[in-house]
């Protein structure tokens, strides 16, 4: 699993550890709305605060 991190246009460097927490989080979450397939490619995360 690949994780980016990017802040205000930044790319933040994040190690293996966050990474496996950040894509299982986020991967857990939409797995269970509809009409996200189980085997999906990429998911994409945006949030403005």
């Amino acid at each position: 699993m690949e994780v980016e991190l990017i802040v205000d246009g930044k790319v933040i460097e994040i190690n293996r550890f966050v990474q496996e927490i950040l894509g299982s989080t986020v991967l857990g979450a939409a797995g269970t709305l509809r009409g996200v397939e189980e085997d999906c490619k990429e998911i994409r995360v945006s949030i403005k605060k």
